[in-house]
């Protein structure tokens, strides 16, 4: 799921979107479990929002 920033300039709104939409998930899903335990990697929540970042900054320059 590590994506840098460089291949969401090459992907399509299409694209973009649908990634956007699993990361979202993604970062729901992790806080939720960290709730009753803790995370093992914690810098994962961190990275993924970093990359939510990356893909709204895109798709507003496409716009």
């Amino acid at each position: 799921m590590t994506k840098k920033k460089d291949n969401f300039k090459n992907m399509k709104e299409v694209e973009l979107k649908k990634e956007l939409v699993t990361l979202q998930k993604s970062v729901r899903v992790i806080r939720f479990k960290a709730e009753g335990s803790k995370s093992k990697n914690v810098k994962e929540v961190s990275t993924l929002r970093k990359q939510i970042a990356r893909i709204m900054t895109e798709l507003n320059r496409k716009k």
